[in-house]
């Protein structure tokens, strides 16, 4: 009886360190894969290193561009370039349109007479000035017995005097104004206008007209009814981008008497 329970403890303890032993053989094997498979990776990684260079970009200034604007197309660069018909020919229309262009910009010079702007003028009529520019004060009238302004000046001159364009331009309005009479407008370009008023009736230029600097454009009259009380003279007023302008400072100061 002695002899069978000691060979079953001697089995037993041989059948436990049996399980370990297995045990370490398993974590082996798996440490053992483990490492070949990570070596393997490795080397893959340096290979793909070395066959793709590494291009530095940490100093470099890049600028995203929205996809869309990426895949634009310049409308001028698509204007600019000729259609193609296919047969090798360019498209007629393009070349017409060429032509067009070139024509329009032969005769451009002569539409734009005074596109420049004028750097000198010189007085419509010879005489002092009896009424000066007053926009920003009242000044009384005595033709209207009241205070008002004065959006020009009042050069005293003989009646049938003759009047000046101040400068060349192009006359854009003739008309009578119940105040201010017979009225001549002239536009010098740059949005400055010229106007004389207290003309004689029918003056010598009509609408459209172009006249060049000292070219008659009418004579002193008596029709301006809101001045009648003054000695004879000219109402001259200019305006620069539809607002009222000091004449004074257009004139050479030298001109009047």
């Amino acid at each position: 009886m002695e002899n069978k329970q000691g060979s079953g403890a001697r089995a037993g303890s041989m059948g436990g360190k049996g399980f370990y032993i297995v045990l370490f053989l398993c974590a082996a094997v798996i440490g053992i894969s483990l490492w070949i498979m990570l070596t393997d990776a490795g080397t893959n990684v340096e290979d793909v290193m070395a066959e793709e260079p590494v291009v530095d970009v940490s100093g470099a200034f890049v600028t995203m561009i929205p996809a869309d604007e990426a895949m634009r197309t310049d409308p001028e660069q698509e204007s600019a370039a000729p259609a193609d018909t296919g047969d090798g020919t360019e498209d007629a229309s393009a070349e017409n349109g060429s032509e067009e262009d070139a024509s329009r910009q032969e005769e451009a010079p002569a539409q734009a007479v005074f596109s420049e702007t004028v750097t000198s003028y010189v007085w419509p009529v010879r005489g002092s000035v009896q009424v000066p520019y007053s926009i920003d004060r009242l000044l009384y009238d005595s033709t209207m017995a009241d205070w008002r302004t004065h959006d020009g000046i009042d050069v005293a001159c003989a009646q049938g005097e003759q009047v000046l364009a101040a400068a060349g331009g192009t006359v854009v309005d003739v008309s009578s104004d119940d105040l201010l009479g017979t009225t001549v407008e002239i536009d010098h370009g740059n949005g400055t206008h010229s106007i004389y008023a207290n003309l004689a009736a029918e003056p010598p230029v009509g609408v459209g007209q172009v006249v060049t600097m000292g070219q008659v454009i009418g004579s002193v009259g008596t029709t301006a009814l809101g001045e009648v009380n003054q000695v004879s003279h000219l109402h001259f007023a200019m305006t620069k981008d539809g607002l009222s302008t000091d004449p004074m400072g257009y004139l050479p100061e030298d001109g009047a008497e």
